[in-house]
């Protein structure tokens, strides 16, 4: 733990407060701390009783419990450019596109302060970006997930950015990615439209809702089936750029994707027909199999139309030759 972490203990709760949600709880003895603070603690596993790690924070507090809770240093007000290794696949003075490894988060947020995209970017064009889109964000117009690799454009000035940042808006760029998900969806290909937001059962997680959503919409394509349909292959193009968008939307349908943490399901039924290297090799992909390979749009200054493809990693294109073979 870092010397500068500030260590918090609060007096235990009084017989009034028995009960009351840990949260809200911390806040109102630490008033130094909002409860949304208080809560992203606890989710980063920086509260402790005892001893232990107390990840809920709807936990009830029980009489003569004591708490600490360990408060990181501030990040820095901006990024700091950082010499991490990029592959670009275009640049000129007003954009880049990079395509993305899995494992590399986009911009700085609480739990992942640097070695960010944002960090990279800072490094490779200088202080050009620098308050172009915010400070946390300089030039980033859209993301995809931390574990999602493909690629991604990135403006240099504020008239790419405004450019960019209104295609996104209407919707008029050419988004697709490549997906393995569970099953064999039916039909082959199709429109999903489900308004996304939080899910009400879990807030860490996004679903369809029927209230309090933006409008999503994904059209899918099977490429084809993999290991006689215990796994496929698909497309997926974006309309709305939603977070987890084609995560959510795919499982929705009955299909999620292989290796997603947050939304997959097992299918140990089926993996039981399939050899034991397929079975391996699905039980331990790492990360949800989500590739973005294609990317189009209009060149916010030229004019020009762009379009980028982008072979899937390494990791995703073994488990395909893996799977292939069954």
């Amino acid at each position: 733990m870092s010397a500068q972490t500030t260590l918090l203990t609060p007096t235990p709760a009084t017989a009034e407060e028995v009960g009351q949600r840990l949260d809200k709880w911390l806040s109102a003895r630490l008033p130094e701390l909002s409860r949304t603070r208080v809560k992203a603690l606890i989710e980063q596993g920086l509260v402790t009783s005892a001893g232990a790690t107390i990840a809920d924070a709807s936990a009830k507090v029980k009489a003569g419990q004591d708490f600490t809770v360990a408060v990181p240093p501030d990040a820095p007000a901006e990024p700091e450019a950082q010499p991490i290794a990029l592959t670009v696949v275009y640049e000129d003075d007003d954009l880049i596109v990079i395509d993305k490894p899995a494992g590399m988060v986009v911009h700085p947020a609480p739990g992942s302060p640097d070695q960010t995209l944002v960090n990279a970017l800072l490094a490779h064009c200088g202080q050009s970006l620098s308050g172009i889109g915010g400070v946390r964000r300089p030039g980033i117009v859209h993301r995809i997930d931390k574990d999602t690799s493909g690629l991604l454009v990135v403006a240099k000035n504020d008239r790419a950015h405004h450019g960019l940042s209104e295609q996104f808006a209407a919707h008029s760029l050419e988004r697709a990615y490549k997906a393995l998900v569970w099953g064999l969806p039916t039909p082959p290909n199709g429109d999903i439209e489900g308004a996304i937001g939080r899910s009400p059962q879990d807030r860490k997680k996004m679903a369809v809702v029927s209230h309090g959503g933006k409008h999503a919409h994904t059209h899918y394509r099977v490429i084809r089936p993999l290991a006689g349909g215990v796994v496929s292959l698909v497309e997926c193009r974006l309309s709305t750029g939603r977070t987890h968008q084609i995560r959510v939307h795919m499982t929705s349908i009955g299909h999620p994707l292989v290796g997603d943490p947050l939304y997959g399901r097992s299918r140990s039924a089926k993996l039981k027909a399939l050899p034991e290297s397929a079975r391996s090799a699905l039980a331990t992909f790492p990360r949800q199999a989500l590739h973005a390979y294609l990317l189009g749009f209009i060149h916010p200054v030229s004019g020009e139309r762009l379009k980028f493809e982008s072979d899937v990693t390494s990791d995703f294109s073994n488990l395909i030759f893996e799977l292939d073979g069954v």
